[in-house]
Order: structure tokens, then C-alpha cells, then sequence
């Protein structure tokens, strides 16, 4: 009977322990990227009565005979389960579609969570509301470095920071030139084009009409010396189809005489011209370069790519937001508000940007809900209250058949 005390017992620590877990559970079903627990049991050793025996001269064998000692608990895991997306509007909160998390650092050691509300401090770093900073990669000129684990760094969004001027060095022509023209006749198509200081030009390519299927280009310019230096021959089909065999390889124009600032060569783009009966209609349709501008917003693409749009109508790649993979994602350990550590079971982190070697994608504007489902917390609440209900019956029945043991004497 004394065996039976103790099962009950073992019973009543392991189901509260479960309670336990699941009122937590319930608790945060409201927590951002938190990630629900599950508690199993497994029966705690046997003690054998007697062993099993073999069939041996006509007579069957014998199983043995144990007599289990309650009931322990097997494991605590955390369920790594996608939970639901929550749109939010704000542009600094991210959330994962699928395997990673978020790298943070608090200046000491690197953590990781699937919580991305996140924020801009003070100095224009993305934090979380505890403060740790957002880890990957900044970009330099637009570009971004290396994508690995020994060059991450502090995310930084600089917003009103400035970009210097860029000096135009394409321009892309489209649209159609009228084959009924004469020879002789021409087309002007005005481009503006900056120069190192970000100050514009106006500059008119002119087309002319040499042959039925040929045109040349020259240029010209009010406030500075320009001419064309390459190229310059533009032939189609008898379809109106732009024709690269017979047109120049390259058209490129050179700007001089600008005051304070350098020569700029200019590459035209003319491979999207059509020669069709009908007015002509050329016009530029894409150009680079542009003064000085100021950082004013910014965009996050599902690789975790933060580009920035500027006040000069540039938009230019800043960061990009890392993402770190595990190959036992259940083993990390816990360590409050949101975040987890590396354990001896969790492997060691695959550093890299989210849609790479599984690592999911970043939705932007967006954040992960808990992913406790309150119906499966709720009945395993029942069960597990049934469970400790019964094993309190063990206890008090096995105390009334003691106690039956005491009464033999009077």
C-alpha cells in the first residue's frame, strides 16, 4: 500500500506540473512570437516481483511479474509551431513565414526571437522593446557586404540623413519614331542630367532621319558643352523593330565646361525605339542620377532588404535584416521576455539573410501571434484536472485501507 501512496503522489507533483505549463500556456496567448509548451510523461521504474521464465519440459513459460512505482515527467518541450500573422502598419515591425529568428544583441552576447515589434531608437537603431539591438548587415553605397555571421551588425535606419548628389550616367529612350517621316526630319526629345554637384542641365537629343530605316543622333545644350562621342546610328527592321546589328553598339554623349564639377558621360539607351507609321512620340523614360536628398521612408522586402526612399527620388538598399536557423530549433533554451539562448541541443546557428538554406521569409508590417491554440489548452486543462483529481483518490483510498490496517487492533 505504501507503493500505491507513492504513485498517487508522483501523480499529483507531475499533473500540477503540467498545470503549470498550461496556464502559462494560456497566459501568453496574447504574447507576441511567444511559443506554446508540452508536457509528457513516462512511467517511472518497475520493481519486479519475480523474473520471466522459459518454456521448459512440457510447461509454458512465465512473464514476470512488476509492479510499477508512479508515473515521471519525460519532457518539457516548446512547440515551434508558426503562429499567425498579425498586420500592424507599422513599417519596423517584421514577422517570420516559416524556420529562423531574429538575432538581437544587448552589447554582451547574441539572443534570438520570433517577436520583430520593433523600433527605432534615439540614434536610428532597430530594437526591441527590451532595448536589444537588431542584427545584420548595412549596406555601403547600396551595396551590401558578405552575408555571414562575422559581419553582422547593428541594424541603423538613419532617417533625414542625407545622400550626396550622383551624377547621371544613363538614360533610357522609348517609344516610336515615325517611319513616314522624311529624310531630313526630326524629332527633339529633352532630358535633364545632373552633374557631381546635383545641379541639372538641359540637354535635347535630337533624331534625324537619314535613310527609310535610319536615323542618327546629335545632341546639344544651352549652359554646356555636350556632343556625342560614341555611337550615335539607330536602324531598325522592315518590321520597325529596333535592329542591334546595324545600329551603333553603344550611344554615349560627354558633357564638358561644367563649372566646379567633373565631365559626366552619358550612356543612351535607344534599344526600345520602334520605327511605326504614326507620330513620333520618343521620349526619355528612365534616367539616373539626382541631387542631394534626405532620407524620408523605408521599405522591407520578404529577404529582410530595408531600402530607403529619398527626398531627390532616389531609392538606394541600406541594410538587410539576418536571420539565424537551427538544426534543433526546440532545444533553445528560454531566457524571458521573448527571447532564447543557445543550448548543447539546439546546434550551433546558421547565420544568413530569411528565403536562404530555410530560413523563411519576413513579412514586413507584420508580426507573429502567439501560437497556443485555446481550445487544445483548455481541454488539456480538463485532462489534466481529471488526472490530478484521480490520483488524489489513490491517496486518500490508500490512507482509508491504512487506516482499515491500524483498526485489525482494538
Amino acid at each position: 500500500m505504501m507503493r500505491s501512496l507513492f504513485a498517487g503522489v508522483s501523480g499529483l507533483r507531475n499533473h500540477q506540473v503540467k498545470m503549470d505549463v498550461v496556464a502559462n500556456n494560456i497566459s501568453n496567448v496574447n504574447t507576441t512570437g511567444f511559443k506554446s509548451g508540452r508536457v509528457t510523461f513516462s512511467e517511472m521504474f518497475s520493481q519486479s516481483l519475480s523474473g520471466a521464465s522459459a518454456p521448459d519440459n512440457g510447461r509454458g513459460g512465465t512473464n514476470p511479474m512488476q509492479i510499477g512505482l508512479g508515473s515521471d515527467i519525460a519532457g518539457i518541450d516548446t512547440l515551434q509551431g508558426q503562429g499567425s500573422l498579425q498586420t500592424t502598419g507599422n513599417d519596423t515591425d517584421m514577422a517570420i513565414e516559416g524556420e529562423g529568428f531574429f538575432i538581437l544583441s544587448d552589447g554582451e552576447q547574441d539572443v534570438y526571437s520570433r517577436s520583430g515589434a520593433f523600433q527605432p531608437d534615439g540614434e536610428g537603431n532597430l530594437v526591441d522593446s527590451g532595448g536589444r539591438m537588431v542584427q545584420g548587415w548595412m549596406a555601403s553605397g547600396g551595396e551590401l557586404p558578405v552575408t555571414d555571421s562575422t559581419s553582422l551588425e547593428n541594424i541603423r535606419i538613419p532617417v533625414g540623413e542625407t545622400i550626396g548628389a550622383m551624377a547621371t550616367d544613363r538614360v533610357v529612350f522609348s517609344n516610336n519614331l515615325n517611319s513616314d517621316a522624311e529624310d531630313g526630319d526630326t524629332w527633339s526629345a529633352p532630358i535633364e542630367v545632373f552633374d557631381s554637384k546635383g545641379r541639372r542641365h538641359s540637354v535635347d537629343i535630337e533624331f534625324e532621319r537619314t535613310d527609310a530605316n535610319t536615323w542618327t543622333v546629335a545632341v546639344s545644350a544651352d549652359d554646356v558643352e555636350v556632343e556625342v562621342v560614341d555611337g550615335g546610328n539607330l536602324a531598325f527592321d522592315e518590321n520597325g523593330i529596333y535592329d542591334p546589328e546595324e545600329s551603333s553598339d553603344e550611344t554615349m554623349i560627354r558633357i564638358e565646361e561644367i563649372e566646379g564639377a567633373e565631365d559626366i558621360e552619358v550612356y543612351i539607351d535607344l534599344s526600345g525605339i520602334t520605327q511605326f507609321s504614326g507620330a513620333s512620340s520618343v521620349s526619355a523614360t528612365e534616367r539616373n542620377g539626382g541631387p542631394m536628398g534626405s532620407l524620408e521612408s523605408f521599405m522591407v522586402d520578404p529577404s529582410g532588404v530595408v531600402t530607403g526612399v529619398y527626398s531627390n527620388g532616389r531609392v538606394q538598399t541600406i541594410a538587410q535584416v539576418g536571420l539565424a536557423a537551427f538544426a534543433n530549433p526546440g532545444g533553445l533554451t528560454k531566457a524571458g521576455d521573448s527571447v532564447f539562448m543557445e543550448s548543447n541541443n539546439s546546434g550551433i546557428r546558421q547565420v544568413g539573410p530569411a528565403g536562404s538554406a530555410g530560413r523563411g521569409d519576413i513579412a514586413p508590417g507584420s508580426v507573429e501571434m502567439s501560437n497556443v491554440d485555446l481550445s487544445a489548452e483548455f481541454t488539456e486543462m480538463i485532462i489534466t484536472q481529471r488526472g490530478f483529481q484521480a490520483n488524489s483518490r489513490i491517496v486518500t483510498t490508500s490512507d482509508e485501507m491504512l487506516q482499515e490496517l491500524v483498526n485489525l487492533k482494538r
